[in-house]
């Protein structure tokens, strides 16, 4: 019987290979922890300048931390509005994107002529005069918007010919003798589109659409120039100028967009992580 006392056997030695991934993964896991803390250090020091306290004969911001009691709620209550505004616009820019390169790639020249002329108009005039144009414009022709359309139309127009780009550089990106097998193995023009160029072209542009969907939440707040769409930064500058306390209302205002997005950023490196596994 084998005594129950003798030693296990010893675990192999690790490879070179295996080395060097751990060492690896301890200075990433080193780094992410010095990251963290400046971070916290950093927070830290912001909180203590709206502290109102007083060291070394330096001031620092006082506040009205009553406003901000009674006030974060409300103002709470527009992230709802902008994350729909914001769904609502990236959803049209992702379809005219497409569109717009699709246009950019052919050969027939009506369909290269439009989406050059849509892609140069929008990015040749300012966004906060496109939200004013459908809002104020429209109705001396007999259309009228509502703020949400408008803003959503304005922001998915907008964002649309900026990430044609995105699109267009995704579809170049697939390699022409992909397309040449997918004709030598019987499929039509329409079918090498959908089953190889497009799920490629996807790929590569999701990181980016990603980033543009991050920048347009915190464009939406542009929306609230009509008026009609009460989201974060109208209810902030509604309750600031009501009650003079522009700093504090602002204050929550941008925590809140930084709050959402950090998380969005949280939501897209898992996005783009989950993408990148092919390449691992």
């Amino acid at each position: 019987m084998t005594d129950s006392t003798t030693a296990r056997v010893p675990k192999p030695p690790l490879s070179q290979a295996e080395l060097l991934y751990e060492a690896q993964q301890r200075r990433n896991r080193q780094f992410r922890t010095n990251v963290s803390l400046s971070w916290g250090l950093m927070l830290l020091i912001l909180v203590y300048l709206f502290s109102g306290q007083d060291f070394l004969g330096i001031k620092t911001i006082s506040l009205d931390y009553e406003f901000i009691r009674n006030n974060i709620g409300f103002i709470a209550g527009g992230i709802p509005q902008t994350l729909l505004v914001s769904f609502l616009s990236i959803i049209l820019a992702t379809i005219l994107a497409l569109l717009a390169a699709l246009g950019r790639l052919s050969t027939i020249p009506p369909l290269y002529a439009i989406s050059t002329f849509y892609v140069s108009l929008i990015r040749g005039t300012p966004l906060y005069l496109q939200i004013f144009f459908f809002f104020l414009a429209l109705p001396q022709l007999g259309i009228i918007l509502s703020g949400l359309v408008a803003g959503v139309l304005a922001l998915g127009l907008n964002y649309g010919a900026y990430m044609s780009e995105i699109f267009r550089a995704g579809l170049a990106s697939v390699g022409k003798g992909q397309r040449e097998a997918a004709i030598a193995i019987g499929m039509n023009p329409r079918q090498t589109m959908q089953r190889i160029v497009l799920p490629q072209a996807l790929r590569f542009a999701i990181p980016p659409i990603g980033n543009d969907f991050i920048a347009m939440t915190k464009d939406s707040a542009l929306v609230a120039a009509t008026g009609f769409v009460h989201e974060v930064m109208w209810r902030a500058t509604r309750v600031g100028r009501a009650q003079f306390n522009n700093l504090e209302a602002l204050i929550i205002a941008a925590a809140f967009y930084w709050i959402m997005t950090i998380i969005l950023s949280y939501i897209q490196g898992i996005i783009e992580a989950r993408l990148a596994r092919g390449d691992r």
